[in-house]
């Protein structure tokens, strides 16, 4: 039986290090055949995703700052150029000030709410536009990643959770407009994880307990299982999934008290 993404390719946006959730999705990714190219912002993130993306054979690494409109069709340029065509994207790229996730969210900055819309949710739209032409020859499709602050409060996730909450709006708006041409966009709306960017919120280590505790499997999910999830997504077996929030997070999503 071949692998499911045999001959396929991926571009996998915003992977930090190797505790990353999107790491998890290129592993499963290229476990199943999948070719992957990768994007990094800056050097030092440079000198974490080159090794990783060259431990999958990726021969393709880009430097990519989505609020620059130049890069990131450089990005989509190459991918054209060296690859001809591309069959996933999957988009992992958020950021907040740390200051607006300390505080209240009342007294989050005018600053501050941009750059988080601009990057955590704007940046899916962005890279949609340049995305298209090339999944809509494959009848490709693009994920990306929530989490249940969009959906109910959590403390210390302030401004994040307002725009992850604009993030899956976008992934419901672009699954409509790009539907027509056979293009899927779904996202993932994982639990708790160690990463990078969790170690900015404020009381992370208490969500993760809480989170473990309290979900009906006991426990908090792994990147493995994300991406396992993510694989899902990708493949042809999910032909029928597109504008979803897909929750991987042990279940916590649907507990009341």
């Amino acid at each position: 039986m071949g692998k499911l993404f045999e001959g396929k390719k991926v571009l996998v946006l915003g992977v930090a290090n190797e505790r990353s959730i999107a790491w998890g999705i290129s592993q499963a990714l290229h476990a199943e055949g999948a070719k992957l190219g990768f994007t990094y912002l800056g050097e030092n993130l440079e000198r974490r995703v080159r090794p990783l993306a060259e431990s999958v054979s990726s021969d393709l690494i880009l430097p990519c700052n989505v609020t620059d409109a130049k890069e990131l069709e450089s990005v989509f340029e190459e991918v054209k150029k060296n690859w001809g065509g591309l069959d996933c994207v999957v988009h992992s790229i958020a950021f907040a000030h740390r200051e607006d996730l300390d505080g209240r969210f009342m007294d989050t900055s005018r600053e501050g709410f941009l750059t988080a819309l601009e990057i955590s949710a704007y940046s899916l739209v962005s890279v949609a536009q340049k995305a298209a032409p090339l999944l809509k020859e494959s009848k490709g499709n693009l994920i990306t990643l929530s989490y249940y602050g969009a959906e109910k409060v959590v403390p210390h996730y302030n401004v994040m959770g307002v725009a992850k909450a604009a993030l899956e709006a976008s992934v419901r708006y672009l699954a409509y407009d790009l539907g027509e041409d056979g293009i899927r966009v779904n996202a993932i709306s994982a639990g708790p994880i160690k990463t990078l960017s969790a170690a900015g919120i404020k009381g992370f280590r208490g969500m993760l307990g809480e989170a473990g505790d309290k979900s009906p499997l006991r426990r908090n999910v792994t990147q493995e299982e994300v991406g396992k999830a993510a694989l899902f997504l990708c493949s042809d077996l999910a032909s029928g999934v597109t504008g979803e929030t897909v929750y991987v997070d042990a279940g916590y999503n649907i507990m009341g008290m």
